[in-house]
C-alpha cells in the first residue's frame, strides 16, 4: 500500500480508531475504580484527552470532506445528527441519576448539591459551574468532559461553515484557542486572571487535545501538509512507535499536557493514515472494535454501575471491581446501543445531505459508500468508524 494523500482522502473506514477508543475507556474506568492518583492507573484520566484528540481530528476531517464534496457545510444536518447521537442517552442517564439520587442518596448535602448542579448538567456547562472537591463526592462530575465536547460541537462547525474555503480563518481561530488554553494557567499564576471568574473558567475548559486534533486534520487534508506528515506518521513503524511514546509521557508525571496531547494526536493520525501496521490485528479485533463503538454508553454508565458492583459484591479488591464494572458496563452499554440508541440513530440519515455530489472535476470528491463491514460478535452488529452519517464519532 502506497499510503498516499489520495489513499487517505479515499479512506472511508478508520477501523483503528475504535481500538483507541477502547484503550481510552478502559483507562478511564480503571482510573475511577482505583480512585487513586498514584501510579500508571492514576494517569487513567488521560483517556479523556485521547477521546478529545480523536474527536478534534475526526470531526474536522468529516467537515472538510463534506465541504469539498458538496461545496458547503450543512450546520442543520450536522447539529441534527449530533443531537440524535448524543442527547437521547445523555439525558436518559441523567434522568436515571436524578431518580437514583432522589430515592437512594442518604447524604443530604451530596443530594442537595446534585440538584443544585442539575441546571449545569442539563445545559452542558458543568465544566464551567460544577467544581470537584477532594473531601466530598460530586455526583455526575464526569460530565465535564461531555460538556467540553458539546461546546466544541456547537462552535467549531459554525466557524468552519462561515469560513467557507478560507482555510486560514478556522486555523487561526483554533490556533488562538490553543494559545489561550496553554497560556491561561500561566496568566493565573501571574495574577493576571482571577481563577473564580467565569471568563477564566471558560478559558481553563479549552482542550489542547481537541485543538491539536483539529489542526492536524487540516494538515492531513492538504496534499502539501500530508507530504510533511507522511515520513513520520505513515510508516509501518509509526503506530507502534507512537504507542511507546504515549506510554512514556503517561509514565512521566511531569510531562506537560501539550506534549502528551501532541503524542496522542500523532497516534490518532498515524492510525488513520496507515491501516497496515503491526498492531492493526489487535486494534481492529472485533471485540476491541465493539468496546470502542459502545464507549459512549460505557462512559456515561460506568460510575453508576461501579456503585452497583460495590453494593452487590462488597469487600472485593480493586482488580475484581474493575473487571466486574467493565464487563457490566460493556453489557449494559451494548444493550442500550441496540435497544435504545439505535432508534435515534436510524433517524440520522434524514439529516444527511453529504451524498449530493459535486461536479466530477472536484479533486477531493469522495468515492461511493463502501459496503458495511461484517457484524461484530456479542449483542449487536455494528460498523467500524466510518466517514459517513451512520458512524460519526462519539465522545
Amino acid at each position: 500500500m502506497k499510503n498516499t494523500h489520495a489513499d487517505f482522502i479515499n479512506t472511508r473506514f478508520f477501523a483503528g480508531l475504535d481500538g483507541l477508543r477502547c484503550l481510552s475507556i478502559v483507562a478511564v474506568v480503571a482510573y475511577h475504580v482505583a480512585a487513586s492518583h498514584g501510579g500508571l492507573i492514576g494517569r487513567g484520566y488521560l483517556g479523556v484527552a485521547l477521546f478529545f484528540s480523536i474527536s478534534g481530528f475526526l470531526i474536522t476531517t468529516l467537515l472538510l470532506r463534506e465541504r469539498d464534496k458538496v461545496g458547503h457545510i450543512s450546520l442543520r444536518g450536522f447539529f441534527a445528527r449530533r443531537s440524535l447521537r448524543i442527547f437521547p442517552l445523555y439525558y436518559a442517564v441523567l434522568g436515571l441519576y436524578a431518580a437514583a439520587v432522589f430515592l437512594a442518596e442518604k447524604d443530604a448535602t451530596v443530594r442537595s448539591d446534585f440538584f443544585a448542579n442539575l441546571p449545569a448538567f442539563l445545559t452542558y456547562t458543568s465544566n464551567w459551574f460544577v467544581f470537584q472537591h477532594p473531601d466530598k463526592r460530586v455526583i455526575f462530575y464526569f460530565a465535564w468532559s461531555l460538556a467540553t465536547e458539546e461546546q466544541f460541537y456547537l462552535v467549531w462547525p459554525l466557524v468552519m461553515a462561515l469560513s467557507g474555503r478560507r482555510t486560514w480563518v478556522p486555523v487561526a481561530f483554533m490556533g488562538t484557542l490553543m494559545a489561550l488554553a496553554l497560556g491561561t494557567p500561566w496568566f493565573v499564576s501571574l495574577g493576571l486572571l482571577e481563577p473564580s471568574h467565569l471568563g477564566t473558567r471558560v478559558l481553563s475548559s479549552l482542550s489542547v487535545s481537541i485543538c491539536l486534533g483539529c489542526l492536524a486534520a487540516f494538515v492531513a487534508h492538504s496534499p502539501q501538509g500530508y507530504s510533511w506528515l507522511r515520513p513520520v506518521l505513515a510508516q509501518r513503524w509509526s503506530v507502534p512507535v507512537f504507542f511507546v511514546l504515549l506510554a512514556g509521557v503517561v509514565a512521566w508525571y511531569e510531562a506537560p499536557l501539550w506534549l502528551t496531547s501532541l503524542v496522542m494526536v500523532g497516534l490518532v493520525v498515524a492510525t488513520c493514515v496507515r491501516s497496515e501496521q503491526p498492531l492493526a490485528p489487535l486494534m481492529s479485533h472485533s471485540w476491541v472494535r465493539y468496546v470502542g463503538t459502545v464507549s459512549y454508553g460505557i462512559y456515561l454508565l460506568h460510575m453508576l454501575l461501579l456503585n452497583v458492583v460495590r453494593r452487590a459484591v462488597p469487600g472485593q479488591g480493586k482488580a475484581v471491581q474493575f473487571v466486574l464494572t467493565l464487563a457490566l458496563s460493556i453489557l449494559v452499554a451494548g444493550l442500550s446501543y441496540r435497544y435504545f440508541e439505535s432508534w435515534f440513530l436510524k433517524l440520522k440519515d434524514r439529516f444527511d445531505w453529504r451524498g449530493h455530489a459535486r461536479p466530477a472535476s472536484d479533486a477531493h470528491a469522495a468515492p461511493a459508500p463502501a459496503e458495511t463491514p461484517a457484524p461484530l460478535p456479542g449483542l449487536i452488529g455494528v460498523p467500524t468508524v466510518a466517514l459517513a452519517s451512520k458512524a460519526e464519532p462519539t465522545p
